[in-house]
């Protein structure tokens, strides 16, 4: 059985990929192989995905930036609801807003009446034009009423390196990758990005909280297959799916990565599917941002 990757080895999506592929070996007695397939923003592998037989010997792992590409990209040659079917979602975890210690801001409310003091002086970093990192900056400024200016980069490291060198002020990141330099002192953590307080941090506040009404913002991976793969496949692979992921060592896993295990049905996966395209839809008309 083939397990899609539409990323390079070595990301989030592909490291929960791989564990999920082996406990479901280990469980269905059936060779799982993972198959990365990374070219432009993971659209080529579930692609490749959308047009196998639907006879469950098929899957695609899939992450948030997948709801987004409908909205970045004028051609998407698959329908991510028509042509896929929803399994599982494997695990969710927020983004955490950090900034540079010289940022004079000790919460998201001092930062917003700091950016509404000084309108236009605040920027924040991206990994790219169009990422989940970029649209959650877009999110903040448009529910917040700020002006933040937008600093794309070539990917998350260097935007790491240039929040913590103080060429730009903030940046929406994985707590796994703030982490580090958060207890190094060398970035200050605001807030995270879910809707409720994650495990793994729960003295930290959620945007919501912080007078953000609505914000909500999170990085996700999940399981789907062909669209007309059989039911009864379907309901077996998410009921081991969901059973994998309340095993106490891959909870933990997943704990040490910032994140919370999912699982859940196929049609609450869907919904949430649903949601997600809708949501990116709007904010990327509402902040002009061009189909590529």
């Amino acid at each position: 059985m083939r397990l899609i990757v539409p990323f390079a080895p070595g990301g989030g999506t592909d490291v929960m990929s791989h564990a999920v592929a082996q406990k479901l070996s280990e469980r269905l007695g059936a060779t799982f192989v993972v198959d990365n397939r990374a070219r432009a923003n993971g659209i080529i592998g579930v692609d490749t995905a959308a047009k196998a037989p639907p006879d469950g010997y098929t899957l695609t792992a899939i992450s948030n930036s997948h709801t987004v590409n409908v909205s970045i990209y004028k051609k998407v040659p698959y329908d991510l609801v028509r042509d896929l079917a929803p399994i599982a979602e494997f695990t969710t975890q927020p983004f955490a807003l950090v900034i540079t210690p010289s940022v004079p801001a000790k919460s998201v409310k001092d930062l917003i009446a700091l950016a509404k003091a000084k309108p236009g002086t605040l920027n924040y970093g991206s990994s790219g034009q169009g990422g989940i990192s970029h649209l959650s900056g877009a999110m903040f400024g448009a529910i917040a009423g700020i002006d933040l200016a937008h600093v794309a980069n070539k990917g998350g490291t260097p935007a790491m390196i240039d929040v913590i060198s103080g060429q730009i002020q903030m940046l929406f990141s994985t707590l796994l990758q703030a982490n580090p330099h958060i207890k190094g002192g060398k970035l200050r953590v605001l807030a995270v990005t879910t809707a409720k307080r994650i495990l793994a941090a729960p003295e930290l506040p959620t945007m919501i909280e912080s007078g953000v009404p609505g914000y909500e913002v999170s990085q996700w991976f999940g399981l789907m297959a062909p669209a007309k793969t059989p039911k009864p496949v379907i309901a077996k692979l998410n009921a081991e799916v969901v059973l994998i992921l309340q095993q106490p060592e891959m909870k933990a896993r997943i704990a040490a990565d910032g994140a919370d295990a999912v699982g859940g049905t196929p049609e609450q996966f869907g919904a949430h599917i649903r949601n997600d395209i809708a949501k990116w839809a709007r904010l990327v008309k509402q902040i002009g941002l061009q189909p590529e």
